[in-house]
């Protein structure tokens, strides 16, 4: 059986950061490393978006980037210009392309295509067991992801971001491409959160998802009607084709993952509770964590836990316990917070970089009784 220092499981954002990660950093140029994933990623399986400021680590990579938002409610259409921030999107394709290339230049990483079948803690080390073998290591990182653990418990709500997207391209130039819409919740809300995503990549071509904050799954022609419904309305009498499409659910849940990580198996992106639990933003979270996590390992096992319950989680909860008892408040919700407050402002709490003060202006936008009877339930 073949031994590595670290296995890392998954060539998703997590997986292939952390891989380059140490590959690239000196101190763990003598430790082997075993990066596996059942696909190739050869595919534009997905797309990730995130904000900055100014330029940033993935530039190179970013396919569109748009300097103003559209965001619109039942009583709100706002357009506004997001400075100092800039919102991006990077291709999987392109994204995978990148690191591939990086990746197989660290002459300590093996990457191995085939499908873990079971991780085994054993004593000081762990059992990677697959389909074609099994290898052993004395740190695994876990991208796997399951909902079995979460749906076994009650203490915290588990809502899903769930989504259905078309890649559409239209005969006359009808789009605005230098304005993403970030939610229009002025479609039906049907009892549940529900907005519309768009991201135009030309006056031709853009990406149309219907979104959802709740906890259950719709059948594929709901969200397809829902897009399909959109389009007529907004773009009457415009003839367009579907060129692809995507679709994905991301957990949002305040559940502490690092729970379930053992001496040798430490749960990493989605699977380690990386995505922001309000939103499901995960990608440029994703990359601080990995910076962390490498950081720690330089330190020592024993702090290799990323999970913390800061004053951010504590926010990301109570939203959660809302929106958890009462579905259909998220419009009102972020209607109140894109009425009342800066966008700038807006993106820096979701990023978790506000101020105590800054706080106070952002939880003082919305209607305070959801919330306040969200806390005492979660109180008592």
């Amino acid at each position: 059986m073949s031994h590595y220092d670290f296995i890392i499981i998954g060539a998703g954002a997590s997986g292939l950061l952390l891989a380059d990660a140490l590959g690239s950093d000196d101190f763990f140029k003598s430790k082997s490393i075993l990066l596996i994933d059942k696909e190739d990623k050869t595919k534009n399986d997905r797309t990730w978006c995130f904000w900055e400021v100014g330029e940033g680590k993935f530039d190179h990579l970013v396919h569109k980037k748009w300097p103003k938002i559209y965001f619109a409610g039942e009583k709100l259409k706002l357009s506004t210009d997001i400075n100092p921030y800039s919102y991006k999107m990077v291709r999987g394709i392109d994204f995978y392309q990148h690191y591939r290339e990086k990746i197989q230049n660290h002459s300590n990483i093996t990457w191995l295509r085939d499908s873990v079948t079971h991780i085994v803690q054993q004593s000081s080390k762990a059992q990677v067991n697959t389909e074609l073998g099994s290898y052993r290591a004395d740190l695994v990182f876990n991208s796997i992801f399951s909902y079995d653990s979460i749906h076994q418990q009650k203490k915290y709500p588990v809502l899903q971001q769930h989504f259905v997207g078309w890649f559409v391209k239209t005969e006359k130039p009808v789009f605005n491409s230098e304005e993403a819409t970030f939610m229009d919740f002025s479609i039906p809300q049907k009892g549940n959160t529900r907005f519309m995503y768009v991201l135009p990549f030309s006056e031709t071509e853009a990406l149309f998802e219907y979104t959802l904050f709740s906890e259950k799954l719709l059948d594929r022609k709901a969200y397809e009607r829902a897009i399909q419904e959109y389009l007529n309305e907004n773009y009457k009498d415009i003839s367009y084709s579907i060129i692809d499409t995507e679709q994905g659910s991301i957990p949002m849940t305040c559940y502490p993952f690092n729970e379930n990580n053992t001496s040798s198996i430490i749960s990493i992106g989605i699977a380690g509770g990386w995505a922001k639990p309000s939103t499901g933003f995960t990608f440029y979270a994703t990359n601080k964590r990995v910076g962390e996590l490498v950081d720690r390992l330089k330190q020592g096992r024993s702090r290799l836990s990323l999970n913390k319950k800061d004053k951010f989680w504590f926010y990301d909860l109570i939203m959660l316990d809302v929106l958890a008892h009462d579905n259909h408040l998220g419009q009102s919700i972020f209607e109140s917070l894109f009425r009342k407050r800066k966008v700038p402002l807006i993106l820096k709490f979701l990023d978790n970089e506000t101020n105590f003060w800054e706080d106070i202006l952002i939880m003082s936008a919305p209607k305070p009784i959801p919330f306040i009877k969200a806390l005492f339930r979660r109180i008592f």
